[in-house]
């Protein structure tokens, strides 16, 4: 396998060449190489070796070409090929794109990362609408998106352009368009830039049908696409107007995902088809984006789109952003996770944080994440350059460390101090032990009669800088009732060699490993290693010779030699490569007066970035003056968002728009308040069903506005119940879950 990302695309430039003569699919062929496709266009099923040619022909009327391939995880039979995806896996360098002029704001790499969101008020009611884009504005958004869903809409565009200009705010609009090829021409004259959905533009909504298509089929339909487009492509460039092709993963066609499947692979050809013909016309002024409301999706969507660039030597700007992340710390964690990832590997040119919550609550998040975008490119603290064989760029492949096993004669059980979906640790001081029963609370265990059980969220594993002394015992008798129900205890390997507590597990560093420090530990202790993951592999080879519990992962804040995130891929591929299969968790520590929302976004576009790789078994996250609660919640998302363990209901929620047929955030906190114990329970809250059910995503259950006042119900993408009264659709979308035998009782509430 290629070594490094740079030999990967220099081994590229010629194994794709043939495949860029047709250009119309993406060099990947991740699926192409798995299913047999409909039609004279077909693939054999065939079982391949690592890094075998295989010669693909007939795929869209390809010509026969040599293509260097490989498994896409170890022992899969999906074939893809080795490509970049980014300028370094080791160095974040922001990768290099054309400036993208939008109403005099100029995107891209040679410009700063631009902040975005979208107003929430009826398009129509221009008093309204300018008020709120004056108010992010004044907030230091760059550029705002309103929706145009008609021709009301678009009369409206004027008068809310020409106010704003009336009033000294020179902000540039974009229109969002949706089925509406005649809209978007007329407010092109208007606006300064157009989103198009290549899902909804030209074809029908998606109905989820199989459909099988000739290769005279599939071409009548790009020329259709083609008819439609043209004339907007035609028309933004007269005017100098921008695009944006946003795919969005819940709206792709039935065309494309009987094509390519509902994949990120099919986002990325979506969007490719309007690029094509963008580029056709020599129209250039256009950005791409690959949204989701699964961050792995999403960033697994955006790389392949990056790659798929690299090959066609294209440079277009992107817009980042999780749809439909919801509202509150999830929401900031969720985008987080997928912009921070992106902006780690340089990706990124202009983000929006989508939130359920009025468009100036996204600003600060938004800007937060663009400035850590461009810290992270300016300063460019990497690792050395390693050789990277086994993380998985495309397709999401979970590395899980071997969970603890218990010995014989251990009086404690070991076994549930990780936990196999992804663990929670959290630092505990010598005060919250004096204070057990409060403590059992924070730790979010269950108490009866006033001593802890474990509960699904319960923390796994507690970390004690400092030991109670022997003498405490009260503190040393709570410490005692967490490891006889499996919450385990972890303690600095001084501090157990100091003043010993039975049971403890030992935090030793690799300069007390070095110094053999650990062996005078008693016999029996459990032993685990914190490292920053960039040391030099002869530093690392100790690590072979030890029968740890887990290892820590731990760069401090502000390190000036290396990135959390590029240390931490150095060190999985060195585990990975050597078949050492400790548990890894991310740990973080946060300076004094840390704000929460500075916490969410570092930790999401740090620890999360690794988790949504799959490189990771859990997270520790420290901050001495932020509340317990609140470092737990932000845990448990994060493995939430990461697609990891699920601790709680998943709402996938809009962040409403023009759109929108009810208040959007009172209906959401209102099915939150009934609905909220409920894990492993995803619900879709949207304002409407514009982008088809597919935009539901993962949701088990969906609460969509169908018209003003009535909601419809769906059980995944279909619809169950239709127009029912807002005042009852509630108990209804509860009716609806107890039918299906998700529903529990919440827990009486303890007084």
């Amino acid at each position: 396998m290629a070594a490094t990302n740079v030999a990967m695309s220099a081994g590229i430039a010629t194994s794709f060449s043939g495949l860029r003569k047709m250009d119309s699919m993406p060099g990947s062929l991740q699926q192409a190489m798995a299913v047999e496709l409909k039609g004279p266009a077909k693939v054999q099923r065939r079982r391949m070796s690592r890094g075998q040619r295989v010669r693909v022909a007939g795929v869209r009327s390809m010509a026969p070409e040599l293509v260097e391939m490989e498994p896409a995880s170890q022992g899969s039979q999906l074939l893809v090929p080795r490509q970049k995806y980014c300028e370094s896996i080791y160095t974040p360098i922001r990768r290099k794109t054309r400036t993208v002029n939008i109403g005099g704001v100029t995107v891209g790499s040679e410009h700063p990362i631009r902040v975005q969101t979208m107003t929430t008020t009826d398009t129509k009611d221009v008093q309204s609408t300018v008020e709120q884009v004056m108010r992010v504005a004044d907030r230091g958004c760059d550029i705002v998106r309103i929706t145009v869903q008609g021709r009301r809409e678009a009369d409206a565009c004027y008068d809310i352009k020409n106010t704003l200009v009336q009033k000294g705010y020179n902000i540039p609009l974009v229109a969002d368009i949706h089925f509406a090829p005649p809209i978007a021409m007329k407010v092109a004259e208007c606006f300064d830039k157009i989103r198009i959905n290549p899902g909804n533009f030209a074809d029908r909504r998606a109905q989820f049908e199989k459909l099988e298509y000739t290769e005279a089929d599939y071409q009548d339909e790009l020329q259709h696409i083609e008819e439609v487009f043209t004339p907007l492509v035609e028309k933004c460039k007269k005017y100098g107007r921008a695009m944006r092709i946003g795919t969005n993963h819940g709206s792709l066609s039935d065309r494309i995902m009987s094509y390519y499947g509902d994949s990120p692979r099919g986002m990325v050809e979506s969007a490719f088809e309007f690029a094509r013909i963008c580029r056709k016309h020599d129209y250039h002024n256009f950005v791409f984006s690959m949204k989701a409301s699964n961050p792995v999706v999403m960033v697994q969507a955006y790389r392949l789109l990056v790659s798929e660039m690299y090959l066609n030597d294209w440079d277009y700007p992107l817009h980042l952003g999780v749809t439909e992340a919801g509202e509150g710390e999830d929401g900031r964690m969720k985008s987080a996770i997928g912009i921070g990832a992106l902006l780690q590997d340089g990706l990124g040119d202009t983000i929006r944080v989508s939130l359920t919550e009025a468009p100036e609550e996204e600003i600060d998040p938004c800007t937060k994440l663009a400035n850590l975008g461009m810290k992270i490119s300016a300063e460019q603290k990497g690792v050395a350059e390693f050789q990277e064989k086994h993380r998985r760029y495309f397709d999401f492949q979970r590395r899980t460390g071997q969970l603890p096993l218990q010995k014989e004669g251990e009086l404690v059980d070991y076994r549930n101090v990780l936990h196999r979906d992804g663990s929670v640790l959290m630092s505990v001081t010598l005060d919250q032990l004096k204070n057990p029963e409060t403590l059992y609370r924070n730790l979010a265990t269950k108490l009866i009669i006033g001593m802890p059980y474990k509960d699904l969220a319960t923390v796994d594993t507690i970390l004690l800088n400092k030991l109670p002394a022997v003498g405490d015992k009260a503190s040393r008798l709570a410490v005692k009732r967490l490891t006889d129900v499996g919450i385990g205890v972890l303690t600095p390997l001084t501090e157990q060699l100091a003043n010993p507590l039975p049971h403890a597990m030992a935090l030793a560093t690799l300069d007390e490993i070095f110094s053999g420090a650990h062996k005078e530990l008693p016999a029996g202790t459990r032993l685990a290693v914190t490292l920053r993951g960039d040391e030099p592999e002869e530093r690392l080879e100790m690590l072979k010779d030890l029968d740890l519990i887990m290892l820590l992962q731990y760069l401090p804040e502000g390190d000036e030699k290396a990135s959390r995130v590029h240390a931490s891929r150095r060190l999985f591929e060195y585990l990975q490569t050597n078949e050492l299969n400790f548990p890894v968790i991310h740990h973080l520590r946060f300076p004094a007066n840390t704000d929460r929302d500075d916490l969410v976004i570092k930790a999401g576009s740090e620890a999360g970035a690794m988790l949504v790789d799959g490189l990771g078994d859990g997270v520790l996250l420290e901050a001495a003056d932020l509340d317990f609660e609140f470092l737990r919640n932000t845990s448990f998302g994060m493995l939430q968002g990461c697609r990891m363990r699920n601790t709680k209901t998943e709402y996938v929620s809009c962040p409403s728009c023009g759109r929108t047929l009810f208040d959007l955030q009172d209906v959401s906190a209102e099915i939150r308040e009934k609905t909220d114990h409920l894990p492993g329970v995803s619900i879709a809250i949207m304002g409407c069903i514009v982008n088809g059910p597919g935009e539901m995503a993962d949701a088990d259950f969906g609460y969509v506005g169908g018209a003003p006042g009535k909601i419809d119900l769906y059980v995944g993408k279909e619809v169950v119940r239709r127009g029912i009264a807002m005042e009852k659709a509630t108990n209804e979308l509860i009716s609806l879950i107890k039918e299906h035998g998700r529903w529990v009782d919440p827990e009486p509430t303890e007084n």
